[in-house]
């Protein structure tokens, strides 16, 4: 299953053109390798806004200095469908293992993520043999709205990375009636809205840049090491 290509990866129309990214972040680690981010995303639609949203934070992860990919969910098995066999499958646990960090971003559906969104988490094992593929790494969180603000699906993501054992950002993003926050090509409008996915991508860059170097020492438990 491909990843997901990136439009206009270097046009940031709703940026304010006296912001510099890469200073944004650069007193958090400036000769550090790149920041490798993982984006899922939680729904199919041919004008997703989960997957609008996770675009444009991708564009401002780009510039800030990060290597970027946006997984491809369609096609993907349910987790109960015998998916440890499936290609996607695997591929997505590899692309979770390769990554520093990830952003997860869905639409609120029935006061809750998406259930695509959760079927990706779900393929997700806590361990692959000795290797832990989420704990430890750092996590993003973003949920679109098609009527007023709300965090439900936000609320449920944090619980899910929790128990993921990821460190999950204070900061997250909630965009209200999305149909109107996005143009016909399906970039962003200038807006508040706009400005706290700025606020998250900087945020996740400076934590993974900060805790990165410890990531071995934060995941491991004295109730492991006992067996």
């Amino acid at each position: 299953m491909p990843l997901r290509e990136l439009r206009e990866p270097d046009l940031l129309p709703a940026l304010s053109p006296d912001y510099d990214p890469r200073q944004a972040v650069s007193a958090f680690g400036t000769n550090e390798p790149p920041v490798r981010v993982l984006i899922l995303y939680g729904s199919l639609r041919e004008r997703s806004y989960s997957r609008f949203s996770a675009e444009e934070a991708a564009r401002l992860l780009l510039r800030m200095g990060a290597e970027v990919r946006i997984f491809d969910p369609s096609g993907l098995p349910f987790p109960d469908q015998d998916g440890e066999r499936d290609p996607a499958v695997a591929e997505l646990i590899d692309h979770v293992i390769w990554s520093d960090a990830m952003v997860w971003s869905s639409p609120e559906t029935h006061g809750n993520m998406s259930g695509l969104l959760k079927a990706q988490i779900d393929h997700i094992p806590l361990s692959v043999g000795a290797i832990r593929p989420s704990q430890g790494r750092c996590l993003a969180l973003m949920q679109v709205c098609g009527g007023s603000q709300s965090f439900n699906a936000l609320n449920s993501m944090r619980v899910l990375g929790r128990w993921m054992r990821l460190i999950t950002i204070p900061n997250q993003s909630s965009v209200a009636r999305a149909g109107a926050e996005f143009d016909k090509a399906g970039r962003m409008r200038p807006s508040a809205y706009y400005d706290r996915i700025v606020d998250v991508a900087e945020e996740l860059m400076r934590i993974t840049l900060l805790t990165r170097p410890h990531r071995d020492r934060l995941a491991e438990r004295y109730s492991e090491r006992q067996r």
